[in-house]
């Protein structure tokens, strides 16, 4: 299971520079994240290198944020292979909240991290139907 680091921000200019300056001086990597934003606050969620610290260093610097668990599912590059993922969960009555992608170094695989309501539950189906995960 990956854990998420959730940073809740205000839509100002400058804001997302000060959010990855925080990680660059504090040597933590962004491995993958996915921005939702409304009129006046954001999201930011993010796959980092050093999640605990990640949380820690940016609410030291007045962020608010939380740590999640989410599930990251090894796919191939090739085309339906998020169909499938995705028809896999479907066929085990699971919904999915939301979905971004990543990318595993070592493998050089695309991960998909996936946030659903029980994230051990979920890695126990798709470890059964195949899926490799991180």
């Amino acid at each position: 299971m990956l854990k998420q680091v959730s940073v809740y921000a205000e839509n100002t200019k400058g804001k997302m520079l000060a959010i990855t300056t925080v990680l660059a001086d504090n040597s933590i990597n962004i491995l993958g994240s996915v921005t939702n934003d409304s009129a006046e606050y954001g999201i930011v969620r993010m796959i980092v290198s050093d999640p605990e610290n990640a949380r820690k260093v940016l609410s030291e610097n007045g962020f608010i944020c939380k740590l999640t668990d989410v599930i990251g599912v090894e796919v191939q590059d090739e085309v339906g292979n998020l169909n499938k993922l995705l028809k896999a969960l479907n066929d085990a009555n699971i919904s999915v909240n939301y979905l971004y992608l990543s990318y595993n170094r070592e493998s050089g695989c695309p991960i998909m991290v996936l946030h659903t309501p029980d994230a051990r539950e979920v890695e126990n189906s798709l470890k059964s139907k195949g899926f490799i995960l991180c």
